[in-house]
């Protein structure tokens, strides 16, 4: 499914299922609740906390509730995500295409690291 067939389905969705958006602050809010919960599961699953007994935790689920919530505020807001994300590939290209194999944090050189 490419980005724009996602942003499709989704207003289909919308359309039929879920009588009409929600407004974008409140979409807003929701992406910010779900992108807790994928936080809640990395800081468990990667990070030193441990699950809680029967806490749920799944990344891709968590993962696709953030996509989703996107995919409605674009929609809203009249956000084209394919051509929004072909531009950031391109700002990221020109302004960092040497900068990260030049980071020393990055590629393990301590002595650049240390500044000596």
């Amino acid at each position: 499914m490419t980005i724009k067939e996602a942003q499709d389905a989704v207003d289909a969705w919308i359309r039929q299922y879920g009588v009409r958006y929600f407004n974008e602050l409140t979409n807003m809010a929701i992406l910010t609740e779900e992108v807790g919960e994928l936080a809640r599961i990395m800081a468990r699953k990667y990070g030193e906390q441990s699950f809680k007994e029967g806490e749920r935790h799944d990344l891709a689920e968590e993962m696709a509730d953030v996509l989703w919530v996107l995919l409605c505020m674009a929609n809203q807001t009249g956000v084209d995500l394919t051509e929004a994300l072909r531009k950031s590939f391109e700002k990221k290209t020109s302004r960092d295409s040497d900068r990260h194999r030049q980071n020393p944090k990055l590629t393990g050189d301590k002595e650049i690291c240390q500044g000596r």
